[in-house]
């Protein structure tokens, strides 16, 4: 499910603006024009990231933060006119986690967004979002594949991470053909073995430092492959 961003402005122009950039990264946003309306908003949804601006009628900022504060840890980015370090103080002292100025760049909120997202997202994670043989290591929420301590970046297609993570949550059992292919490409196997083969060689020649002497995935002559760990 995509994340959901609130956003909080009694500038109809500035709602319009953020929600056109939060949406072409293809978050699902909640426009809200006052504290008061987005307290309500958040009583009738669930969502990923607060862009609250400070200054507003009925509510503002800081009176709103404080009160999402008594009850949800939900990322805070607050804007306002004001640059002053007081301003900002106040502002992160009553529960944001992020401010910035207006004028603000766009591109940069969207930055800070994705920010807040990700280390939310973090937070969140247990070790059942998180598979680690060695340092092998496969983060399940975002499908990223990384050797711990190595800079290079691991590019898998759809395909090869499916069977990569297939392997690896069954790490120590010798799996198949017949499995892996069912079990990734969801049709009845028909003798796919070199197909499978080929998407093997693939992925250890992006995850092995020698893939003529795989550390990772070992291959059982006549029966399939394995990942032990």
């Amino acid at each position: 499910m995509n994340p959901v961003i609130l956003i909080v402005d009694d500038d109809n122009e500035i709602r319009k603006l953020i929600d056109i950039y939060m949406k072409s990264e293809g978050y699902n946003t909640i426009l809200a024009e006052n504290g008061l309306i987005a307290l309500e908003k958040l009583k009738e949804n669930s969502v990923d990231v607060i862009i609250l601006d400070v200054m507003m009628p009925i509510m503002n900022g800081i009176e709103t933060c404080v009160k999402i504060r008594e009850d949800s840890i939900t990322p805070i980015i607050m804007l306002s006119a004001k640059s002053e370090d007081l301003d900002k103080i106040y502002g992160l002292t009553s529960g944001a986690d992020d401010y910035l100025t207006k004028p603000f760049n766009p591109l940069e909120l969207t930055a800070r967004v994705k920010s807040q997202i990700r280390r939310n997202q973090m937070n969140n994670m247990t070790s059942e979002d998180v598979i680690e043989i060695d340092n092998l290591h496969i983060n399940l929420l975002n499908r990223e594949v990384k050797i711990i301590g190595e800079p290079r970046e691991i590019k898998l297609t759809p395909i090869e991470y499916e069977i990569l993570v297939l392997l690896a949550k069954n790490k120590n059992r010798v799996l198949t053909n017949k499995v892996i292919y069912e079990s990734v490409w969801n049709e009845e196997f028909y003798g796919a073995k070199n197909s499978i083969m080929v998407h093997i060689r693939k992925i250890r020649e992006k995850i092995e430092n020698d893939p003529k002497n795989p550390k990772f995935i070992s291959t059982v002559w006549g029966v399939g492959y394995m990942i032990e760990g």
